[in-house]
């Protein structure tokens, strides 16, 4: 049987993308599908922008990413700034033409939430790649051609899909937000008869 589709918008400043990530992909072992990464840029207002009540439901947000992190051994500290994470975003679009999405996804969100990557600055992501034995400079490369133009289909393809967070997962049409939500899309799954005889 050929595998389905599910759909994965993801942000590298997102924890509980972070938390996501791993979980998701390891969908591929249990059922017979195929995760589809998709990046998505989260509009996030910074300190001053926000109401108070925003204020506190970032930080609560912040203690229940913690919570879940330490049980896996994950490290989250809250970013210093508001990112824009394109330079991140079209490095994940580079590290999967070159068969390295999930080796510099890792790396990429762990050195984020320990504040040792700057997710914003194209050096920083050439670095990043060059470690993971990548072309520093066919990133820059990619950076303002290929990966530009695949970047901008995919926040097309995100307002078609109607993408409001992350990270957001579609299977067949249906939106589950969240990392909490991925029991109920294992549920779904399941209800489909997708899963792998064992």
């Amino acid at each position: 049987m050929e595998r389905k589709t599910i759909k994965m918008y993801s942000d590298f400043k997102s924890p509980f993308a972070y938390l996501a990530f791993d979980p998701a992909f390891a969908l591929e072992t249990v059922y017979r599908v195929r995760v589809r990464w998709i990046p998505f840029q989260l509009r996030i207002k910074g300190k001053g922008e926000r109401s108070v009540y925003s204020e506190y439901k970032a930080r609560y947000s912040y203690l229940d990413a913690r919570r879940w992190a330490a049980a896996r051994g994950l490290v989250i500290r809250g970013p210093l700034k508001v990112y824009d994470t394109t330079p991140a975003l079209i490095g994940g679009l580079f590290a999967e033409r070159n068969g390295r999405l999930l080796d510099y996804s890792r790396a990429a969100f762990e050195h984020f939430f320990k504040r040792e990557f700057e997710a914003d600055n194209p050096d920083a992501v050439a670095s990043l790649l060059e470690a993971l034995g990548l072309s520093a400079a066919a990133y820059r490369e990619f950076l303002i051609g290929e990966g530009a133009h695949g970047y901008a289909a995919a926040q097309e393809e995100a307002a078609i899909d109607h993408v409001f967070g992350v990270p957001l997962f579609i299977f067949e049409g249906e939106p589950f937000w969240g990392y909490d939500r991925l029991p109920v899309l294992e549920q779904r799954l399941a209800a489909a008869g997708l899963g792998i005889a064992r």
